[in-house]
């Protein structure tokens, strides 16, 4: 299978949204109000903007904005359902935020590695529409776990449930997985990204 190769919008064209997007963003706002990103303090509705934002320079279209919005919103929100996100945004947006999930129960989630190797297996075969605005919410993961890293050090694992080694290891994985059957200057980015918090952290990027 040749790879699924990126290709950017025309020139010409304009990106629009409707009102969906306003929509999206102020569930987001509601759901997210309270939390903040580990270790960090900052607000979580950054991380969702951040990746809406990559999305959006990268030619997404208007569900994947919406969804790149509301990306963790099943895995992270108490209650959250699919159906409610197929009512309120249509069925493509909420099989996409199905698919950025690796969990869809946020109070009962399975243990972090085999949760991980299954949603990895899944990017792996997932549809580009699906590793877009997954390689988003990566990118600025990896960038901000990075730019913590040059703040408080070697620290900044300690906030993640794989450990040091667990989370180095997922970040290597995600960027192999996104890789297979497409390119996209966005994976460049991941791979880079990645590369760095590795450099950063003294670790070497071959499997283990």
């Amino acid at each position: 299978m040749l790879p699924r190769a990126w290709q950017p919008p025309a020139m010409e064209s304009k990106s629009s949204y409707g009102p969906r997007v306003g929509e999206a963003l102020k569930l987001a706002a509601d759901a997210f109000r309270d939390r903040v990103r580990k270790g960090s303090g900052v607000p979580y509705l950054t991380h969702l903007l951040s990746v809406a934002t990559l999305v959006m320079e990268h030619g997404g279209d208007e569900d994947q904005i919406v969804a790149a919005v509301l990306h963790d919103y099943l895995e992270d929100i108490p209650g959250a359902e699919q159906a409610e996100l197929e009512r309120r945004f249509g069925a493509r947006v909420a099989r996409l935020v199905l698919a950025l999930s690796d969990a869809t129960d946020a109070d009962n989630k399975e243990a972090w590695r085999p949760r991980k190797e299954r949603y990895l297996a899944h990017l792996r075969a997932a549809p580009a529409e699906v590793k877009l605005v997954s390689a988003a919410d990566k990118l600025h993961n990896a960038r901000s776990i990075e730019a913590d890293h040059r703040r408080v050090g070697e620290a900044v694992f300690d906030r993640f449930t794989g450990g040091r080694e667990g989370t180095l290891w997922y970040y290597r994985a995600v960027v192999a997985a996104l890789s297979v059957d497409f390119e996209h200057p966005l994976v460049e980015e991941v791979g880079r990204a990645v590369a760095s918090l590795h450099a950063a952290a003294g670790a070497s990027l071959e499997p283990t």
